[in-house]
């Protein structure tokens, strides 16, 4: 286990190159399962996902390596042991993307439920109701789902109950080798889910969104290899603004859309952060004082779920109350326990609404990260605070952002890591 040691009250100052999307590239290292041919993806990011991803995909036979730096190079010729086991599925659920390409490719699949076996209901049953709607025919059993599709996938009508950014691309990845015409109704339209289809169509496949919800897909018979760049993580690129604008900075972000931000940017102007687009990103700097906002998360393009909790630090520095919506996940505001510790003012209701007081000063504590994005926002909280703050956890921050530590000692903050 490693922690940051974290001594808060320096402006961030300078600039800061975004890594590829990690909600991009995981989906888009899947796709390279649908071909024979060597597939180049480029700028991919060097977190601990990507190499998980990568030790899957070469367990089942597949050549995946690291080339010139920034590049992964995928050759998924011959699938020696189609299983995705326990042990990756409960380290990235991610991995319950490669469902949909190898049952489509090659006929079926082992895969185990993220988390193993659960009481209730399972995340991933969307998934699992597109592939059996294409033909598939799926067992679950201790913890894994046999599917089995010997006679190959067909065309069909998908229509999720809500927009689901991971069901859809699972269906879309198993959709176009699928014999004839799927239609996919409340479809994801996030930029990662839409790099995805850039790649697929320079592979050969026959995607068309028809509608901002309805993507339509005509199977074709094989895929061809592809060079593909992955887009800017606009995640990432959040999360400097908001240390920017706690920490009293200026930081300058390339490598990234700010068309991918548009609601998020439209919050951080609402609440008084000045920022301005740059040929290749974005410029944001702090301003004297914030004024509270109501955000509530939704399916892009409103305020992505992910860049809720990292906003909450900078609520805390707004001149009244703030409020959060969590339409997404459930336990999406649990960080708010540790964001007390380190003094801020927060209430939370059915573990959907918070209310964040404001303006609230900040004091180093000892607080534990628990998922990804939280880690993020202990991280902004840390960089805003007096004193010193020891973060456990940081494993879960290296599941998202490449070398992290690095990137905020550039810009001027005082953070190192330790072995505890």
């Amino acid at each position: 286990m490693q922690k940051f040691i974290v001594t808060g009250g320096t402006p961030l100052n300078g600039s800061v190159r975004i890594a590829g999307a990690k909600n991009a590239v995981l989906k888009l290292m899947a796709a390279a399962a649908l071909t024979d041919e060597p597939t180049l993806l480029r700028n991919v990011p060097r977190i601990s996902d990507v190499m998980i991803m990568r030790e899957v995909m070469r367990d089942i036979g597949f050549e995946v390596r690291r080339v010139n730096g920034d590049a992964v190079q995928i050759a998924a010729r011959d699938a020696e042991w189609l299983f995705v086991p326990l042990e990756a599925a409960m380290k990235m659920r991610s991995s319950f993307i490669l469902l949909g390409p190898l049952l489509t490719r090659f006929g079926h699949v082992i895969i185990s439920n993220p988390g193993g076996d659960r009481i209730g209901r399972r995340p991933v049953d969307l998934h699992v109701n597109a592939m059996e709607r294409l033909g598939a025919t799926i067992e679950y059993k201790n913890g894994y789902y046999f599917a089995r599709a010997p006679q190959g996938l067909r065309g069909a009508r998908i229509e999720f109950p809500y927009v689901t950014v991971m069901g859809t691309e699972n269906a879309l990845l198993a959709a176009v080798l699928a014999r004839g015409t799927t239609v996919i109704e409340n479809a994801a339209q996030e930029p990662e889910t839409d790099d995805l289809i850039g790649m697929l169509r320079a592979m050969g496949a026959h995607i068309e969104r028809t509608a901002p919800h309805r993507l339509e897909i005509e199977g074709v018979e094989r895929l061809g290899g592809v060079e593909h760049r992955v887009i800017g993580d606009r995640l990432e690129a959040g999360t400097f603004a908001i240390a920017a604008a706690v920490t009293g900075g200026e930081v300058e972000m390339s490598g990234m859309d700010p068309t991918h931000l548009g609601a998020f940017m439209e919050v951080l102007g609402g609440m008084g952060v000045p920022f301005e687009r740059t040929d290749d990103g974005l410029r944001v700097r702090a301003a004297d004082g914030y004024q509270p906002c109501d955000v509530e998360t939704a399916p892009y393009p409103g305020f992505a779920t992910d860049l809720q909790a990292p906003l909450a630090v900078l609520m805390t520095q707004a001149d009244g109350d703030s409020r959060i919506h969590e339409t997404i996940y459930e336990d999406r505001l649990d960080y708010t326990m540790e964001l007390v510790k380190m003094g801020a003012v927060i209430e939370v209701q059915d573990q959907k609404h918070a209310c964040v007081a404001g303006p609230t000063q900040l004091h180093g504590r000892e607080v534990t990260i628990a998922d990804l994005r939280a880690g993020a926002t202990l991280v902004l909280a840390a960089l805003a605070a007096e004193e010193t703050s020891v973060i456990s956890g940081v494993e879960h921050v290296d599941r998202g952002y490449e070398q992290i530590e690095a990137k905020l000692v550039a810009l001027g903050a005082q953070i190192h890591r330790i072995d505890a």
